[in-house]
């Protein structure tokens, strides 16, 4: 999908790489959509098998028939997906407070990226942000193309008789969903469902995002789906090139500074000290990256506007914003604790290797 904005009356649909965010047309919080009420949800389908799955986690392999009597709640994810990592804290929130009235959570783990595709940075992906429900590897696409799905993260709601009743995609209408989960949960006969709804505050990399703030959209690194690639010259595709920065960047623009191959899906760093460069008006900034072929750990220093973050700074650098990439997974570098400018950042490699794949913000 584009990083195009697509106007629908009042709202405004960001679609980055299938991850779809619902905003207003401030930038404000998210905006309850007119969802049809619990006891009106149609059936929208039936549960697809997941006997295509190619690996499983937390779990032996799983058959529709494991779910006889179950409300079902399949998870679309994939691992490096900020979007994704920002709901769960609901997500696993109800796969506690529900299990004992007979929900079942299932995430599917379809990869976006290659290196996704490794069941061993899943597994370690999913033990760090402590997910113990199961998890179907999807490699292959099968499960995601059984369901026509789009979307990380997306969420499929399935009730007590194999049908799915609701979905719901990208982040937000949490409350929404939670009572669909207790009406779905009701209808299978149990009479213990409580009303409550969890009390959810996402921490680090999970937290929501500033909508008040935000201004700036995820961004490819990769030619194929990158924009506002902005060093003189242009990029040169699938070989080395030196590059040199702007004398100037605008908002949502990067740039490269050094040796660099750019890639379809990344960038690849063939010389030590490199530079990405990127403006920006958000509160958070992430990066996906990871360590290279060889997996040497590769240092790197963050600053923003040619300073250290210092108290800004995100859980995966320091102070002075010293970090390193160790391996592939979403990094999160800058986290602002005052008011929000436009500001530039910069991260410099000081190892040959790294890789990098994509930009998001919060």
């Amino acid at each position: 999908m584009s990083n195009k904005l697509k106007y629908l009356t009042a709202l405004i649909i960001v679609v980055i790489h299938g991850c779809t965010t619902i905003l207003s047309k401030n930038n404000n919080a998210t905006m309850q959509l007119n969802y049809p009420s619990p006891t009106q949800l149609p059936i929208e389908g039936e549960l697809p098998s997941l006997s295509n799955a190619t690996g499983w986690i937390n779990t032996k392999p799983l058959k529709s028939t494991d779910f006889k009597g179950k409300v079902v709640l399949i998870n679309f994810c994939t691992y490096s997906c900020i979007n994704w990592l920002r709901t769960l804290p609901y997500v696993r929130s109800w796969a506690s407070k529900y299990k004992e009235q007979g929900l079942v959570v299932v995430g599917v783990h379809t990869p976006e990226f290659t290196f996704e595709k490794n069941i061993d940075n899943v597994r370690k992906a999913i033990a760090d942000i402590k997910i113990d429900y199961p998890i179907a590897i999807d490699n292959d696409y099968a499960i995601w193309r059984d369901f026509k799905n789009q979307y990380w993260p997306a969420l499929y709601f399935i009730d007590g008789q194999g049908h799915i009743r609701h979905h719901q995609f990208g982040e937000g209408d949490y409350e929404q969903s939670e009572k669909i989960i207790q009406q779905m949960l009701a209808e299978t006969g149990r009479k213990d469902i409580s009303k409550e709804l969890v009390s959810v505050k996402g921490e680090g990399i999970e937290a929501a995002p500033d909508w008040n703030n935000l201004q700036s959209n995820e961004n490819y690194l990769g030619y194929e789906r990158t924009d506002n690639f902005s060093s003189p010259g242009n990029a040169k595709l699938n070989k080395h090139f030196v590059y040199a920065a702007p004398a100037k960047l605008l908002l949502n623009q990067w740039a490269l500074v050094g040796d660099w191959t750019m890639r379809k899906e990344s960038i690849l760093l063939n010389k030590t000290n490199g530079k990405i460069l990127y403006r920006f008006h958000a509160r958070d900034v992430h990066l996906v990256m990871g360590p290279g072929l060889s997996g040497n750990p590769v240092k790197f220093r963050v600053l923003i506007d040619g300073n250290p973050p210092l108290s800004h700074h995100g859980k995966d650098i320091d102070e002075l914003g010293y970090g390193m990439v160790s391996e592939y997974r979403l990094y999160q570098l800058i986290r602002q604790s005052n008011s929000i400018v436009y500001r530039q950042f910069e991260i410099e490699f000081f190892n040959p290797g790294a890789e990098a794949y994509s930009f998001t913000f919060g």
